[in-house]
């Protein structure tokens, strides 16, 4: 009898060591459009250094930066479908797919990266909207304020920025045609073409791309139009099923990276901003051209359109449009504090 009680317990042991290793075996691939070089895809390749590190190797991440898994239209159905296990991407890149979280997007006048990143974290947490039900996040950030960067033409009133085509995507393109410029869509991997051809005669972006996506070598001036900064919100989301296999200690392990790397990602964003002016500021013939308070006024009026029809948009299908416009204004006037 105690031969069939040692092999019971030699059996279960062995079956113990074998879910074990199972466990440390778990892969999961994380896609992401970022370029390697780039702040935000170093701290994701962190990000997956740092799991490992603290699930004691339960959990490992192999990373695909720059679109070598999945495009960045691609990023979050294939995390859905299983193209990939994680995956960090734009919400604006799928238009009309997010439309609780496209409101982070409006022009609400961001200062930096730290305050967007507040307000779409407070925006999800508050409203909870079903359109992200389908996938587990991880973190939400935002990048700093949104201005308008042109190749050949100095803009500084809303007269001279009339029949331009700038590159704009999601609300930041709907911005631009209440600005009465044309809006070309182009995801962010291509805008650098579209500027350097001359398909677009500038382009809506962070003040970071023009060191992290090398624009500012093809573009000559930033116009600061800082009362109407847009932002785009970001995701970083994991197949739900994925998800559900990880043990207990490590999803717990992996949520408090999660909320260690959403201000680690806004601070960063921050940084390069400084980091992409300064390097847009040492090219030959570059400006910074500050709008007049009088211009800004315009500015801020000319885009409230913005606002009433991201209102009447979400209305029709269903969803509360001024309650959500409310509640990131609220957001917005936390984070500015």
């Amino acid at each position: 009898m105690s031969k069939r009680i040692a092999l019971i317990v030699a059996a279960a042991f062995a079956l113990m060591t074998m879910a074990s290793l199972a466990q440390a075996a778990t892969t999961l691939t994380y896609s992401n459009f970022f370029p390697p070089t780039h702040t935000q895809s170093k701290l994701a390749q962190a990000w997956c250094d740092e799991v490992e590190k603290r699930t004691g190797g339960e959990v490992k991440v192999q990373y695909y930066p720059g679109q070598t898994l999945t495009k960045a239209k691609q990023a979050y159905d294939g995390v859905t479908i299983g193209l990939s296990d994680l995956a960090m991407g734009c919400f604006a890149y799928t238009g009309g797919r997010f439309p609780v979280m496209a409101v982070v997007d409006l022009p609400f006048g961001y200062k930096n990266g730290i305050m967007a990143t507040k307000v779409v974290n407070e925006v999800y947490n508050a409203l909870k909207p079903k359109e992200l039900d389908n996938v587990e996040v991880m973190y939400l950030h935002a990048h700093g304020p949104g201005l308008i960067f042109t190749t050949e033409k100095p803009v500084k009133t809303l007269e001279e920025l009339q029949g331009m085509k700038i590159r704009g995507q999601g609300t930041s393109a709907r911005l631009i045609k209440a600005l009465g410029a044309s809006a070309v869509t182009v995801p962010m991997p291509d805008v650098y073409q579209a500027l350097s051809r001359g398909t677009v005669d500038g382009a809506a972006y962070p003040t970071e791309s023009n060191k992290g996506w090398k624009l500012g070598e093809v573009t000559k001036y930033r116009i600061c139009c800082f009362p109407v900064a847009f932002t785009t919100a970001f995701f970083v989301v994991m197949n739900k099923d994925k998800w559900n296999s990880l043990s207990e200690p490590a999803k717990k392990a992996i949520t408090e990276i999660n909320q260690e790397w959403a201000l680690k990602t806004a601070k960063a964003w921050d940084e390069a901003d400084e980091e992409g002016l300064k390097f847009f500021m040492s090219l030959p013939g570059r400006q910074d051209i500050t709008l007049s308070p009088e211009e800004a006024v315009k500015w801020v009026n000319a885009v409230q359109p913005v606002f009433d029809e991201y209102i009447q948009s979400v209305s029709e299908k269903g969803l509360d449009g001024k309650h959500i416009v409310e509640t990131a204004k609220k957001a917005v006037a936390e984070a500015a504090k």
